[in-house]
């Protein structure tokens, strides 16, 4: 009802309004007559709508004031009453027709009511069906899971039923098995009753056996101390004291054989150990240099390494470190730096520029940076290929790096990575005559001169240097010992050290190994003897073995004894702080007596 009321309305409300606008559009549409002023017009219709008794009185003042029958207010008088009654019968027609809308929305209101009404109904109904039809089928599926579920619990039943009976027959047969178990216990435990009175019977007997022998035996001892005039105490102690006799002339004698054959075998054996772990690490013989050549494809090209006003050669020793020698040798050039390394980068970086052509100060620089990065590269696949030859695991990277700068360096023209992997392998050629694991022993051969690769950087010897890197760097105390007691620094205490400074020796000591130039040589041996020669009482002196052995013949008259001894020692003590040599020098004094009748 509301909808309706609402509608109703609105169409009223819209009836007006279209009345007013065509009644406003037919002022605006209609002329003035006789010169009479829109305003005036205005004026007057707005006064016609106002009040009806208004235009009246305007009628009259205008008729009393008109001079003819045919006034302009009269006819504007007019045509207000049409408009009026115009104005009333549209009011009329939209009152009319509000009604007739109104009874028509009631009307459409009832039917639409009637309608909802059916639908409804009809909603109902077929609501009232689907849910009868959904309880039915309900009621038939609860019946089927009622029915499937009565069948499960019935299988259930017989399943359990079957596993009760089963579980009932294995728990009678268990039980029939304890019953059999606990007869035969029974039985054993009446055998066992029997036995053991049977047994303590065969003790008690046993116990008055024997104390019935022992009985005879005091007596017979007694008996034998009668006859012999010695009580068993003293008897002991007689015989004690022979057999130690012969026993201890038996230890003397064996000892002293086993010391005799220790004596006579021990020089042979530590030759054939040696002689056998040489033989079997083959190895080349130096052929190092101290300076490296280059190579260049002309003359003209020395031109251009020097540069204008030497900017070229000046740049390129400043950037590399290497000092450039320039003489009259044909197409090739000399480098010289005391480290190797530097002179190998200097060597790399020479040679990519001659083979580039191009050479100024910033390609110097260019170059020699690349050639860092490759040597660096070199060093470390050195390093990684001479752990895998050594067969050991775990070095600590630093320690890689410095094997890999080994690579370049020299030991009196031997190469000292090279001379690791030797002592290496000599190492474990020894270990394994010696019949003990080498496995401490390779390492420690291995690292043992890890020291020269800082030598010139960190004040020192290598050996010492070695041992404080092998402990900085997570090795052992026995592989760190060995290290720093290969040169006798630090004395050696452990067969690792002794056996380090063994394989050492041979690595450096064996034929090729290393070389010296022939003035050089001569001059170290002259320097030898000259040295033992400048002590009192000596008459002779040999350098020996390539100067690794000097034997000093003495006066017998002026040098004893005592003296020999001290003359050994100061001779050795005087080349170690005059001379520098690989390896170590023995010093012998032979002093001869001969008396001639």
């Amino acid at each position: 009802m509301t909808t309706s009321r609402d509608v109703v309305v609105t169409i009223l409300l819209l009836v007006l309004i279209a009345a007013v606008l065509l009644v406003g559009r037919r002022l605006r549409d209609r002329p003035s007559r006789h010169g009479v002023t829109d305003q005036h017009s205005v004026t007057e219709q707005h006064s016609a709508t106002e009040q009806h008794s208004a235009t009246d009185q305007h009628s009259a003042t205008d008729q009393h004031s008109a001079t003819d029958k045919h006034n302009p207010a009269d006819e504007v008088q007019a045509e207000r009453r049409e408009l009026v009654a115009e104005l009333s019968s549209m009011r009329m027609q939209a009152i009319q027709s509000a009604a007739a809308t109104k009874a028509e929305a009631e009307t459409l209101a009832s039917l639409q009511r009637r309608i909802a009404e059916a639908e409804i109904d009809a909603a109902r109904r077929t609501l009232a069906t689907e849910t009868e039809r959904t309880r039915h089928a309900a009621e038939l599926e609860a019946s089927s899971v009622l029915l499937e579920a009565r069948r499960q619990a019935e299988r259930e039943a017989m399943e359990l039923t079957a596993t009760a009976r089963s579980a009932q027959a294995d728990v009678e047969r268990r039980q029939h098995r304890v019953s059999e178990r606990e007869e035969r216990l029974d039985t054993d435990r009446s055998r066992l009753d029997e036995r053991s009175a049977s047994l303590a019977e065969e003790t008690a007997r046993l116990d008055t056996r024997a104390q019935e022998l022992e009985t005879a035996a005091e007596a017979q001892r007694a008996e034998l101390e009668r006859i012999a005039g010695l009580t068993a105490a003293d008897a002991k102690i007689e015989l004690l004291a022979a057999v130690e006799a012969d026993v201890r002339r038996d230890v003397a004698i064996l000892t002293r054989d086993l010391e005799a054959e220790a004596r006579a075998s021990a020089g042979e054996r530590a030759r054939r150990i040696i002689a056998d772990s040489v033989q079997r690490v083959a190895s080349e013989q130096t052929a190092e240099s101290v300076v490296s050549v280059i190579h260049l494809p002309g003359d003209d090209m020395k031109g251009r390494i020097i540069g204008r006003e030497g900017r070229n050669i000046r740049a390129f020793e400043s950037v590399t470190g290497v000092n450039v020698i320039i003489d009259d040798t044909p197409e090739a050039v000399l480098l010289s730096c005391f480290d190797p390394v530097r002179r190998e980068i200097g060597r790399l970086t020479l040679e990519k520029l001659v083979l580039d052509g191009r050479i100024h100060p910033h390609r110097i620089e260019e170059v020699h940076e690349q050639s860092k990065t490759e040597i660096a590269s070199l060093c470390a696949r050195a390093a990684e290929d001479a752990v895998i030859d050594v067969g050991i695991t775990g070095v600590h990277p630093e320690i890689m790096a410095l094997l890999g700068r080994l690579r370049y360096r020299t030991s009196y023209g031997q190469n000292v990575l090279a001379h690791l992997i030797e002592t290496s392998y000599i190492a474990g050629v020894m270990a394994a005559e010696m019949g003990f694991d080498g496995t401490v022993l390779r390492r420690a051969a291995f690292l043992h001169d890890i020291g020269k690769a800082l030598t010139h950087e960190v004040p020192g010897s290598h050996a010492i240097i070695g041992g404080e890197l092998a402990r900085r760097y997570g090795e052992t105390e026995d592989v760190a010992h060995a290290i720093e007691a290969h040169h006798n620094e630090v004395q050696p205490a452990t067969v690792e050290a002794v056996l380090v400074q063994a394989a050492d020796a041979c690595s450096g000591g064996r034929p090729g190994a290393r070389r010296e130039s022939l003035e050089v040589y001569v001059q170290r041996l002259a320097r030898i003897e000259e040295i033992a020669s400048g002590h009192d009482g000596v008459e002779k002196v040999f350098a020996m073995q390539a100067g690794r052995e000097v034997r000093v013949m003495v006066a017998p008259e002026q040098v004893d004894d005592l003296a020999a001894g001290v003359l050994a020692r100061d001779v050795a003590k005087q080349i170690e702080t005059e001379l520098t040599y690989p390896g170590q020098i023995r010093v012998t004094v032979i002093r001869e007596s001969r008396a001639t009748e």
